[in-house]
């Protein structure tokens, strides 16, 4: 099943349910109006909504509209809870490697994380509006998951069932607040702006094989300025899966239904896939040469980001973004 959510001048927007090809969609108002309605009814909605899935890419339902992805809110424009965590920890190992800093060993044991703004996520194709091209402008490419309630001290075995939607993420990043946030001993906040999300979220089965119930196992690929930037492989070198770094999140707290869980950067060890953010490939030239030579996105920069199924069909459409100045 695939859903999104259409602007519709209110803060949560409309839920969509979308046909497998993405062009067609129904309004199911009468079922939930939002998908956070959804997922706090999902036992009894989600059925409801599979239903008119299954009807829709049957054409059996005529009162349909054409799906523009340029209309889409993120699938949850906002959410009661924004965890990303960071499941390649050869991405950790070689930011650090970078900077001449050994990695402790427990980053191989104990999942990172932190928690992001999640009161207002911006549309996949909404600019990224940034107030200075100092700041460090980057784009990570991510998965990410939505669960259902999840109970506190959840077991890694148990979460599987409680991961309900999956979609992909742009974690935008602004490199050059991160150093000063980080050495205050708190975390980001000013240097991790507002996210956005693919404009559809699919349920697990949609993904056939390539969902092993704990890992995503296809290539996410990255265009920056139409060019391509890399698609590594998110089933590999993936260090903590899906279950564990929900489980993590729910360790000493309950997530309530809606909670977004995301992967962190995509990164494979073999480099011959690309890298998902503009940091990997920096530290990847100062390895090498000693510093580096790709520069951070500037206003009028375009990153495009999308799944494809071994079809080539788009999965979960297309986060399509351009970095542009905010006034305020």
């Amino acid at each position: 099943m695939k859903l999104a959510t259409l602007k519709n001048n209110t803060r949560d927007g409309q839920l969509v349910v979308v046909n497998r090809s993405l062009d067609k969609a129904v309004v199911v108002k009468d079922i939930a109006s939002t998908l956070q309605f959804a997922l706090d009814n999902w036992a009894e909605i989600s059925p409801q909504l599979e239903k008119v899935y299954q009807s829709l890419n049957n054409n059996e339902i005529s009162d349909t509209i054409a799906f523009e992805q340029e209309q889409c809110e993120s699938p949850l424009p906002r959410a009661y809870q924004w965890a990303d965590g960071s499941a390649y920890v050869n991405h950790v190992e070689l930011v650090r490697k970078a900077r001449n800093a050994e990695m402790p060993e427990t980053f191989w044991t104990d999942p990172l994380m932190y928690q992001g703004g999640s009161d207002a996520f911006i549309g996949p194709r909404d600019d990224i509006k940034v107030a200075s091209q100092e700041y460090g402008i980057d784009f990570e490419s991510e998965v990410a998951v939505i669960t259902d309630d999840v109970p506190m001290g959840c077991s890694i075995e148990d979460t599987s069932k409680h991961i309900k939607l999956i979609m992909l993420v742009n974690d935008v990043s602004l490199r050059n607040l991160i150093p000063g946030e980080l050495a205050k001993g708190f975390g980001f906040f000013a240097s991790k702006p507002s996210s956005a999300f693919s404009p559809v979220a699919v349920t697990p089965d949609e993904l056939g094989e390539s969902w092993d119930g704990s890992k995503l196992h296809l290539p996410l690929t990255t265009h920056l300025n139409e060019e391509l930037f890399g698609q590594p492989n998110c089933g590999i070198d993936m260090t903590f899966d899906f279950p564990t770094i929900v489980a993590h999140a729910a360790k000493t707290r309950p997530l309530s239904a809606g909670c977004v869980v995301g992967s962190g950067t995509i990164s494979n060890y073999n480099r011959s896939a690309g890298s998902s953010c503009l940091a990997e490939k920096r530290m990847l030239e100062i390895i090498a040469d000693g510093k580096p030579s790709t520069p951070f996105m500037s206003f009028g920069d375009k990153v495009r980001i999308e799944m494809f199924d071994e079809d080539g069909k788009s999965i979960f459409g297309a986060i399509n973004q351009t970095v542009i100045e905010y006034k305020a």
